[in-house]
């Protein structure tokens, strides 16, 4: 056989394997879709007996299923859009979505325009739905702590240029969102986006004896907001006692109940539709508590499967980021990277609150429990992810990416 022959053998062996490839990360969407119909099937089961209290008296049995149908619609018609533009654009823009959603954050602060829900003013209203900024800024901060660490990777290693040229600037940007997210407030909200900016400065290269004096240092603030607010303070001592009376009935009233909502699930649940606690004992059941509802009427085996779900989305988010950065392709894989904290963060956070392993914090499952900012933020930032892994397969087809 001559030598050209041998090539063109050789080339025709390669080639199928490539154009069989596909074009997105399998596991990454199957995670993802069975969450969100999850979501869908626990919203309605947590929320079908809300009707029955004067508070949502004059609401259907679906209105709550309806809305979040609608929420995921829209999510994800945002989804189709942002996996088709490169992720070259989304870095030109990381710095003016940064600071539009500071913007909003300030907005929401403001008496007449921000609407105030149980003591908190964290919604914008916008017709009949209700847009929260907090939900916009995590995925600007991943964006924009993407960029920064790029553009800053030449001052991460030695200790004053990362100090002054690296992390101050990041610092004076991060104490500004604190100041407004904790004016609204929203704890929650911050402790994510503080968890993606630190993760994604660690992933960039970010001095260590800095990032360990960072870690100290936001571990101090905590500790002084916490003790210096009665009401926070009050939160943790019920936590660390949930089942004395005084607490039951007071701070830890939702903490007990789910507990109770979980220990009464055992290993496979009563059955889906017959929790007890969403009858109006369990505050929240269909948002910030869905998961006391899935381990009341799924069990064990209904908690493990969502905890192994979000591992995969987990797992998948940060391997493409892994591929990308070895590609060449440094924002594209912080960014996935970023999204993967951001998932992991919060979903450990919600389900660490409902097993009564963290104090009550008002943050919601990604991707499960309802809303609509929230949602929609979830499905642009794992399009974003998926268009990571896209411009890495097209790379690898010997493509631009």
């Amino acid at each position: 056989m001559s030598l050209f022959a041998e090539l063109t053998n050789s080339v025709n062996a390669v080639r199928p394997g490539r154009t069989m490839m596909r074009n997105y990360d399998l596991s990454l969407v199957i995670a993802s879709t069975v969450l969100v119909a999850m979501g869908m099937l626990m919203v309605y089961s947590a929320s079908i007996a809300l009707v029955d209290g004067p508070r949502y008296a004059n609401f259907g049995r679906y209105y709550f299923v309806i809305r979040q149908g609608l929420f995921v619609t829209v999510g994800l018609i945002a989804a189709a859009v942002v996996v088709t533009i490169p992720m070259s654009f989304w870095q030109r823009v990381s710095i003016p979505l940064f600071v539009i959603s500071c913007l909003l954050l300030i907005l929401v602060l403001v008496p007449g325009i921000g609407r105030k829900v149980n003591n908190a003013m964290r919604w914008l209203p916008i017709g009949p739905v209700q847009f929260q900024p907090s939900e916009l800024m995590k995925l600007s901060v991943m964006l924009f702590a993407a960029d920064y660490t790029i553009r800053k990777q030449s001052y991460m290693q030695s200790f004053w240029s990362s100090l002054v040229r690296g992390f101050l600037p990041m610092a004076l940007a991060m104490i500004v969102v604190g100041f407004l997210l904790l004016k609204e407030p929203d704890l929650g909200a911050l402790i994510v986006i503080l968890a993606i900016t630190m993760g994604i400065l660690f992933l960039g290269g970010i001095n260590t004896k800095i990032f360990s004096g960072l870690i100290a240092g936001l571990l101090t603030i905590f500790s002084m907001v916490i003790w210096l607010s009665p009401w926070r303070r009050a939160r943790i001592f019920a936590y660390m006692d949930p089942w004395n009376p005084e607490n039951t009935l007071g701070s830890s009233y939702q903490l007990s109940h789910s507990l109770m909502a979980i220990g009464r699930g055992q290993w496979t649940g009563v059955g889906l539709g017959s929790s007890v606690e969403k009858l109006h004992y369990l505050p929240e059941a269909h948002t910030d508590f869905i998961m006391a509802v899935i381990g009341e009427e799924l069990g064990f085996v209904g908690v493990m499967m969502m905890i192994l779900l979000f591992g995969v989305v987990v797992q998948r988010c940060i391997e493409i980021g892994r591929q990308a950065i070895a590609m060449d392709r440094p924002f594209g894989g912080l960014l996935s990277q970023g999204a993967g904290i951001w998932f992991g963060v919060q979903a450990f956070i919600n389900i660490g609150v409902c097993l009564g392993l963290l104090p009550t914090k008002g943050l919601t499952l990604p991707l499960v429990s309802y809303g609509g900012s929230g949602i929609v933020m979830n499905l642009a930032a794992l399009a974003m992810v998926l268009r990571v892994d896209y411009e890495s397969r097209s790379m690898m087809r010997g493509g631009r990416g």
